[in-house]
């Protein structure tokens, strides 16, 4: 099969049938007939599924898969490319926020500069002052903590050659970060500026985007671990210094010092570093617990398609 078209589907009801026949009209332009349209259910509390199951008894190239809970955007994008057979993948949004015409321009860029991967990214982050602030100090903060250069404001449309999504793949963690793989993977990658445009609001909240910070920064970075080994040594020699002024000022002083409120507010600074760091061990501790059971990331209810007559 010369393309796969890869997409996820969470309160997606509204743009299904528009985003199926805009796909349908470009897979057809750059592959005839040889190409398939997976359409990942996560648990989409809509219609979503409904809507596209009916489409699949019009249309032998398009599949749905359907998981059996909410496994999150990144673990769906992850089955549908296991489900995808292509010798090319467009991985791309449902929400027409990615035009599935930018298929065209990325088939172009990669058969002429004969890479990998071609991935859009936008040329202003969309989203208002606090969207676009977040949005560029997540990626500050992930390079300054794991030292990976992620590429900013990507969005997920991007085409892939099978032998990458091939090697995308053996990736098996369960704690699945999307931008991270994609990098590590390696290969030749080669972005495409894209306008991304404002159909619904973000479902990647304050609480989410921090989530998906500290998971990101665990899953592919020791760093807070060691910083918390040189945060405690710089505590052990600080306090190694006061303890050889207080033994000076003993000796050559003999009369003590009144310091409750120092000793307080240190008995509280240093047990409150004591509780987060131990929060950071146990953050680690819950990954190493949740790949040692080797779980799948994402279980299939069922997987509709139109049987080939």
């Amino acid at each position: 099969m010369k393309l796969s078209i890869v997409a996820t589907l969470y309160c997606s009801a509204p743009y299904i049938r528009e985003f199926y026949q805009r796909s349908t009209a470009v897979a057809r332009e750059l592959a005839g007939e040889d190409y398939e349209i997976v359409l990942v259910n996560d648990a989409s509390p809509d219609d979503s599924l409904a809507l596209a199951v009916q489409l699949t008894e019009q249309d032998a190239h398009l599949v749905v898969v359907d998981l059996s809970r909410n496994f999150g955007h990144h673990k769906a994008m992850m089955a549908g490319l296991e489900h995808s057979q292509g010798d090319l993948i467009f991985l791309i949004d449902s929400d027409l926020e990615e035009e599935p015409e930018y298929l065209q321009g990325f088939a172009q860029q990669m058969q002429h500069e004969a890479c990998d991967v071609v991935y859009g990214v936008q040329a202003k982050r969309k989203g208002g002052r606090f969207e676009q602030w977040s949005g560029r100090w997540f990626y500050r903060f992930f390079r300054l903590l794991t030292g990976l250069s992620l590429p900013e404001n990507v969005v997920t449309a991007r085409l892939m050659t099978r032998r990458y999504v091939d090697a995308l793949l053996l990736h098996r963690e369960r704690e699945v970060f999307m931008a991270g793989l994609w990098h590590i993977t390696g290969f030749d990658q080669r972005p495409q500026l894209v306008c991304k445009h404002s159909t619904s609001e973000t479902t990647y909240t304050l609480g989410r985007k921090l989530s998906l910070l500290v998971n990101s920064v665990t899953a592919f970075s020791n760093a807070p671990l060691v910083g918390i080994f040189y945060i405690g040594v710089s505590i052990s020699m600080l306090a190694l210094l006061y303890i050889a002024y207080l033994v000076a000022h003993w000796a050559f002083f003999a009369r003590p010092l009144s310091g409750w409120t120092s000793v307080m507010a240190s008995i509280w600074l240093l047990g409150g570093m004591v509780i987060s760091f131990i929060g950071v061990v146990g953050i680690y501790l819950s990954k190493i617990f949740s790949e040692t059971k080797q779980r799948p990331y994402t279980i299939v209810r069922q997987v509709h398609a139109k049987r080939q007559e």
